[in-house]
């Protein structure tokens, strides 16, 4: 279904009748999410591509004024460089192989993260002249899970760290990671007060600080305030770090590209008993709703193209493999005269439903069908 572009949804949903799972990709909003970074952050905005590596997302990032992306393997680096010679490369995946770092070496990349005294040893020589940024870890809460467990040094190997990266010669820098879909602005302020008592203890001033990813999308009830946020960062800066304040860089994904997909799921079987079944599940598309819970943004639209307005309630959903893991666990809040046939309209889809997406028993994703609006 590449290269198909109609008004919306609907309207494609309507003329077309698939029977298989669509998501549906609007340039317009993309790059709407993008400005709203270049021009509400304080610092540089470098796009997570682990969120959706699609080459429509780099370009439209690219042409929006996105000139910096978050890589955490060869395959990324070469996908931006294919849409974007020039950008800035942020390889701050910090576990990496020999042969991975010289591949970021040719793609020069000039900054890199690391939590551990040998992976600093690994990286010394392709790090020359370049920023190497100490990643922390803090038992912050405010997001719906973190990455503490697997990546991260605490407050005092993190001074050490930074001490040997300045006395390398390299340019030293401090990263964190707030936990995905983060909703509390003190969770960044936190890590920054931390990061600037790590530099002080460290004797080390900072070039640059990477308030990291964690940025929250719209998953149901009111919209995230990323303004919000914007302000806390910029704000917390200040007070931590005085007049020897760093430039700053943050890594959204999620945020900047969710908005711009919707994913519709058709109803293949709706059981005496409420249990409904859809042609996507979590091997596809919906891989997060496993993971980080339902989202509520759902409209269903009947196969002649009428919105079904019953009274919602919550039903199991079941994806249409044969694993009886294919499961939406939490369930999702559905319309009582929901019906076999009928198309769920699941907004806020264009973060990791394209990354995760699996073959399995031949179900999952295609290619997007764009849009001109969502």
């Amino acid at each position: 279904m590449q290269g198909i572009r109609l008004n919306d949804p609907v309207a494609h949903l309507r003329r077309v009748r698939p029977d298989q799972a669509v998501i549906y990709f609007c340039p317009e909003v993309l790059q709407a999410a993008a400005r709203r970074f270049v021009v509400g952050f304080p610092g540089q905005v470098s796009y997570a591509v682990k969120a959706n590596d699609r080459r429509e997302v780099l370009e439209n990032l690219s042409t929006a004024g996105i000139n910096a992306f978050d890589v955490a393997s060869p395959a990324e680096m070469d996908a931006v460089r294919d849409i974007a010679p020039g950008a800035v490369l942020h390889y701050n995946n910090p576990i990496r192989s020999p042969g991975e770092i010289a591949i970021a070496a040719r793609h020069r990349v000039r900054s890199w993260a690391i939590d551990e005294a040998g992976e600093l040893a690994k990286i010394a020589s392709a790090a020359q002249g370049g920023e190497v940024a100490v990643r922390l870890k803090l038992p912050v809460a405010g997001a719906v899970y973190d990455f503490g467990s697997k990546f991260g040094a605490a407050p005092d190997q993190a001074a050490t760290l930074l001490r040997q990266v300045a006395a390398m010669g390299l340019s030293p820098a401090m990263t964190f990671h707030p936990g995905t879909q983060c909703t509390d602005p003190a969770a960044w302020t936190a890590y920054i007060r931390a990061c600037a008592e790590v530099a002080q203890a460290a004797g080390v001033r900072l070039a640059r600080l990477n308030v990291g990813g964690g940025f929250p999308s719209h998953r149901g009830g009111e919209a995230p305030g990323l303004e919000r946020i914007f302000a806390a960062i910029k704000s917390a800066v200040r007070a931590a770090f005085g007049a020897e304040a760093p430039t700053l860089v943050c890594e959204p994904g999620r945020a900047l590209v969710a908005e711009a997909f919707i994913l519709a799921a058709r109803v293949k079987a709706l059981r005496a008993d409420g249990r409904v079944y859809l042609n996507d599940g979590i091997y596809g598309g919906l891989s997060e709703l496993r993971d980080i819970g339902p989202i509520d943004r759902i409209r269903v639209l009947t196969p002649d193209g009428q919105f079904r307005r019953g009274a919602a309630r919550r039903r199991q959903v079941f994806g249409p493999t044969c694993d009886s893991l294919d499961l939406l666990a939490e369930g999702l809040a559905l319309p009582a005269d929901l019906a076999e046939g009928d198309y769920l309209m699941i907004a806020g889809m264009g973060a990791y439903s394209l990354a995760l997406s699996t073959r399995f028993n031949g179900y999952g994703l295609s290619d997007p069908v764009t849009v001109s609006r969502l």
